[in-house]
């Protein structure tokens, strides 16, 4: 080979390398979007250079306290400086060639790549491109295609009736009141007024300690989101407290119903004000240094929220002002005349009393609301009517008296109460996937329904409107791509050992936990996100998983899928493999079904 062809290899080969090794770090970075970047660079985001050109940005960004890096002074001069830039810090990004590279300073070498994977992080997010998930999107954990169901089941309470957030501090400031009238408790709990939002759905409260925290999905206790009373633990007393470490062995976490021998799980939406209620009672007696049993106060709290419900205090406020607790009448109405329209049968299994739903229902679809129910059943006693085959249906008059004969078949326009999944299966045949019910208690409504009977069940989370917002902003946006791109980067540069090159990697570990605090306090200042810990699914998320093949904000969300749609899970990439679709990498966000007939609604 001649020289001159030598000479143009060799430059050809040389371009292609710094082409390379830009991309590889642009890879990394989308990837990072995805939660993948701990697992290094991937093979495939899609064609990050063409033609053997560049894909490196410069956005000017530097890192506070980190060594200046040259920035290109123009656009059209970036690649070209970038290239050099490279040059100077490092020959090539490829950790091979550190063995045949001239020694460089490591402090250096570090926080030029931070400032290059952050100036990539940033043009990796433009403003305005945040904005991609629906809050009226399906979400499947399981494929399921509706053309097959042929019965929907609805539950009453969060699910065909949406409750304002008023309707919590009417049942927080009631029960608080039974604590200190009926069981004696301090009159300086009265002083506790309801704190909206302190409390979220999923938490677990340990009955014997008094604390209320978050635990993922390996059992463990997410540090931080741990309160005694309304103050944070400290990290260092938790682990004390648990025998030096954060984990809570499977025996004392809450059993299949969310009621364990230690921990207690709240996963009802009506279950807000217990915890909150729960808090300030263990507060004052800890402010006030009064010694009490944490597990007298747990049983005493949870009858006083039991007592709002069993004497009717909540069924009372909302049928006096259907306006001011209901929410989103129109689109239950909606969703229950489009699905009779198309012939699906429907049915309803609530465990509130008849008078207490046919008010709603009257305020919601209308006095002829019962036409579009096949089977409609009242007080049934939810989980035990699921797995129990004890109580019989009994029949009510249309006074809603109850009636003695003998039910031998479920019929169209009458009202049943109690009964049992056993005989509704038997009187009716309706078995298997051609049945979907929906309901907003994991355990209660659904759990058993696909354990023990194959139903195909969704799953009502209200909370997913709040959290959607969240993360359809461009701070949470900016703020996760580049925590997870820092994560990345701290576990690719780790070997660096050397005293200066700790003292960065330790700069960036505090980076990384207050920008896990920072996204944390998007959605909830106490406990985060109902669905996620630092980087975990929370318990609540992989019960979510587990007991429901679709889950959404509302039924409402029904509307915006045709009758005979298919829901298809994405098939989100394990940690050992890699993304090779870009829909992969963002999950959810290509699923943004349009409103059109929710136009005259909303």
């Amino acid at each position: 080979m001649s020289c001159p062809k030598i000479r143009t290899f060799s430059h050809a080969l040389l371009q292609n390398s710094k082409a390379a090794s830009l991309c590889k770090v642009l890879k990394t970075s989308v990837a990072s979007y995805g939660n993948v970047a701990s697992r290094g660079p991937t093979n495939q985001i899609g064609k990050c250079c063409e033609n053997g050109q560049t894909c490196g940005s410069n956005s000017g960004i530097q890192a506070t306290g980190s060594p200046a890096i040259p920035t290109s002074p123009s656009p059209a001069n970036r690649r070209q400086v970038a290239g050099k830039k490279l040059k100077e810090v490092s020959p090539t990004f490829s950790e091979r060639a550190f063995t045949t590279a001239p020694k460089i300073d490591s402090k250096i070498y570090l926080w030029s790549r931070y400032n290059e994977m952050k100036r990539l992080v940033h043009d990796l997010i433009p403003p305005g491109v945040c904005n991609l998930l629906n809050p009226s999107t399906i979400y499947a954990n399981n494929e399921v295609d509706l053309d097959e169901v042929e019965i929907y089941g609805f539950d009453y309470d969060y699910t065909l009736a949406l409750y304002s957030n008023a309707l919590d501090t009417m049942i927080y400031n009631t029960a608080r009141d039974f604590l200190v009238k009926h069981y004696k408790y301090p009159e300086g709990i009265s002083k506790y007024d309801y704190i909206p939002n302190f409390a979220a759905r999923g938490l677990h409260y340990d009955i014997q300690k008094g604390l209320l925290m978050k635990i993922d999905a390996f059992h463990y206790i997410q540090l931080g989101t741990v309160y005694r009373g309304l103050n944070p633990v400290p990290d260092e007393e938790v682990l004390e407290l648990y025998g030096g470490t954060n984990h809570v062995p499977l025996e004392e976490v809450s059993g299949f119903y969310g009621k364990g021998p230690v921990m207690k799980q709240f996963m009802d939406v009506f279950s807000i004000p217990e915890m909150t209620l729960l808090a300030a009672a263990n507060d004052y007696f800890n402010s006030n240094d009064i010694e009490y049993d944490p597990g007298h106060l747990y049983k005493d709290v949870s009858d006083a929220i039991g007592m709002v419900h069993i004497k009717g205090y909540m069924y009372k406020w909302i049928m006096q002002d259907l306006e001011k607790y209901i929410l989103r009448g129109d689109e239950t109405y909606a969703v229950l005349q489009r699905l009779a329209s198309h012939g699906k049968k429907l049915f309803l299994i609530t465990n509130s009393p008849f008078s207490f739903v046919d008010k709603g229902m009257n305020y919601m679809v209308g006095k002829d609301w019962r036409d579009l129910f096949d089977i409609v059943i009242v007080q049934a006693d939810k989980p035990h009517f699921f797995n129990s085959c004890g109580k019989p249906f009994r029949r009510l008059d249309s006074n809603g008296d109850l009636q003695w004969d003998k039910i031998k078949s479920l019929d169209k326009g009458q009202v049943y109460k109690q009964g049992n999944l056993f005989d509704f299966l038997r009187l009716t045949g309706w078995r298997g996937s051609k049945v979907l019910y929906f309901g907003d208690h994991l355990y209660s409504d659904l759990a058993d329904l696909m354990l023990r009977h194959g139903w195909r069940t969704g799953a009502i989370v209200p909370e997913l409107e709040v959290e959607t917002r969240v993360v359809n902003t461009e701070q949470y946006a900016q703020g996760l791509t580049w925590l997870q791109a820092l994560t990345g980067l701290l576990e690719r540069m780790q070997m660096h050992r050397d005293p200066e090159s700790k003292k960065v990697l330790q700069d960036w570990l505090k980076e990384r936990e207050e920008l896990r605090a920072v996204t944390k306090n998007l959605f909830n200042p106490h406990f985060g996100s109902i669905f996620r810990t630092c980087h975990n699914p929370t318990y609540f998320s992989r019960r979510l998983c587990r007991f429901s093949d679709v889950y959404m904000a509302s039924i409402s969300c029904l509307l915006n899928y045709d009758l005979s749609y298919t829901f298809y899970p994405r098939r989100t990439p394990l940690q050992h493999e890699a993304p090779l679709w870009m829909d992969q990498l963002c999950t959810g966000c290509m699923k943004t079904p349009f409103l059109e007939e929710m136009a005259h609604i909303r």
